[in-house]
C-alpha cells in the first residue's frame, strides 16, 4: 500500500481515538499573571495546570508580566491568550482609556477573587464613619497603591469630606495597621484580597472596626464606577461583631473576542468546575464561589464563556 495512504489512515485512526472537543491537538497556550510575589502567578499558574489536566489537547503555560496594566494589552495583540487583571483595568483597556492609549479587544470569561478597600479603624479613634475620616491622620498604604484610587472613589460620593481633607502618610500595610496599634493613625487603608494578612495582624491584638458604606452610597459608587463591586467580609474572617459591607474590585479573567466559542466553553467549564483544586494555589482563591464568576463589570462576557455559565444556570 501507498505509504502515504497508511500515513493518511494511521492519522485518521489517531484522531478518532481523541476525545473531541473541537480543539486542535496539541495546542499550546499561555496566561499572562504578573511578576513574582503576589496573588496572580501562583493563581494563574493554577489555571495553566487546570486547564491542561481537563481541557484535552490544550497545554497551557503561566508566563510573568507586568501585571495587571499589562496583561489586558497583551491579550489585545494577541501575545498571551488568557490575562488576570483589575476589573478597571480591563474597563479602560475595553475603552481605550487611560493608562492605555487605544482600545483593545478583551472579553471576559468569568471573574475571580476580588481586591477590597479595607478601611479599618480600632475602639477609641472616634472614627465610625466615612464622614468621620474628615481631618483624621489616616495610613493610606503605599504612594501609588491600589488603596489610594479605591478612597478618591468612596470619597466621591461622600461631598462633606474630600481626599484633601484627609492626613494620609504613605506607608506599607503592615507598618499602617503598626501606626494604627500605637495610636499615630486613627485609620489604616489596606487594598487588598480577604483576608488581608494587615488586617488579620490587627485583629489579634484589637477589636477590628471597619468604616462600613451604607448601601446607598455604595450604589452611587458602583454606578459611578462600574467596575467596583459590593462586597461582604464575613464576620469570622477578621472576628468583627458582624459582616462588613466594603468597596471591591474583581480581577477578570479577560480573552480576546476573536477566540474560538468552543476552545473559550472548555477553558471556562476546566476552571470555574475546578474552583476547590484552584484555592490549593493561593488562599484568595478560597472565597471565590461559581455564582462570583458572573461578577463581571465593564466589559462583555465571552460567548463561549455564556453559554457555561447558561448551563449553570447564573446567565438566563
Amino acid at each position: 500500500m501507498n505509504r502515504s495512504i497508511i500515513k493518511y489512515l494511521v492519522g485518521a485512526a489517531f484522531l478518532l481515538m481523541v476525545p473531541f472537543t473541537g480543539i486542535a491537538h496539541s495546542q499550546h497556550m499561555t496566561i499572562g499573571t504578573a511578576s513574582l510575589g503576589g496573588a496572580y502567578y501562583p493563581v494563574g499558574t493554577g489555571i495553566a495546570e487546570i486547564v491542561t489536566k481537563f481541557v484535552p489537547g490544550i497545554k497551557m503555560t503561566a508566563e510573568v508580566t507586568g501585571g495587571s496594566t499589562e496583561n489586558p494589552r497583551l491579550v489585545g495583540t494577541g501575545q498571551t491568550d488568557i490575562g488576570i487583571c483589575n476589573a478597571n483595568h480591563a474597563f479602560e483597556a475595553y475603552r481605550g482609556l487611560a493608562p492605555f492609549t487605544k482600545k483593545y479587544d478583551v472579553m471576559a470569561i468569568g471573574a475571580l477573587h476580588g481586591s477590597v478597600l479595607h478601611i479599618v479603624t480600632i475602639d477609641g479613634t472616634g472614627v465610625k464613619s466615612v464622614p468621620d475620616l474628615k481631618g483624621k491622620k489616616i495610613a493610606a498604604g503605599p504612594m501609588g497603591g491600589g488603596s489610594i484610587p479605591m478612597i478618591k472613589a468612596v470619597l466621591s460620593v461622600y461631598p462633606e469630606v474630600k481626599f484633601e481633607d484627609l492626613k494620609p502618610s504613605y506607608v506599607s500595610y503592615s507598618d499602617g495597621i503598626t501606626a494604627l496599634k500605637d495610636g499615630n493613625v486613627q485609620a489604616a487603608l489596606v487594598g487588598a484580597a480577604v483576608p488581608a494578612a494587615a488586617v488579620m495582624e490587627l485583629s489579634i491584638s484589637h477589636k477590628v472596626r471597619f468604616v462600613e458604606i451604607s448601601e446607598e452610597k455604595m450604589t452611587e459608587i458602583t454606578k459611578k464606577f462600574p467596575y467596583h463591586t459590593r462586597e461582604v467580609v464575613p464576620a469570622s474572617v477578621y472576628k468583627t461583631d458582624k459582616d462588613a459591607v466594603v468597596m471591591g474590585v474583581r480581577n477578570l479573567l479577560v480573552v480576546s473576542s476573536k477566540m474560538d466559542e468552543k476552545i473559550a466553553y472548555e477553558i471556562t467549564k476546566a476552571i470555574y468546575s475546578n474552583l476547590d483544586k484552584l484555592a490549593t494555589y493561593h488562599a484568595s482563591v478560597k472565597h471565590v464561589a461559581l455564582k462570583d464568576a458572573v461578577q463581571v463589570t465593564g466589559v462583555p462576557i465571552h460567548p463561549g464563556a455564556i453559554k457555561f455559565f447558561k448551563e449553570k444556570g447564573l446567565i438566563r
